[in-house]
């Protein structure tokens, strides 16, 4: 497969490291993407949510210790819960696999396996 698909990736996350294997199994060229490490701008992580078809709060783990105690019951709007994701990367569900114009959470990660 020529088409390079994107993995935003925790590796200490086997939800992650389940749809990484399985789309490597498969062939795919992958680029992944350690967020934790690298964290996504605002602008990438906007558009990545446009491809995802959610708006942030769709996509914050919260059960992260920086959610429960410093979002916990908030009512953010959706550019403050860009800025929380952008500051505190820990609170973006993973995996994120990016094809294209279109992206999945990769939970299950059988999930992944509808971008193809």
């Amino acid at each position: 497969m020529s088409e390079t698909v994107r993995v935003y990736h925790n590796a200490r996350c086997s939800k992650s490291r389940s749809a990484c294997q399985l789309l490597e199994g498969r062939g795919v060229t992958l680029e992944i993407i350690e967020y934790l490490k690298s964290p996504p701008s605002r602008d990438e992580l906007a558009d990545v949510l446009r491809k995802l078809r959610m708006c942030a709060a769709d996509i914050v783990r919260k059960g992260e210790d920086v959610f429960k105690s410093d979002y916990a019951g908030r009512e953010l709007s959706e550019d403050e819960w860009l800025d929380a994701l952008v500051a505190h990367p820990i609170l973006i569900e993973r995996p994120i696999v990016v094809r294209g114009e279109r992206a999945v959470i990769g939970r299950p990660p059988e999930k992944v396996l509808e971008l193809f």
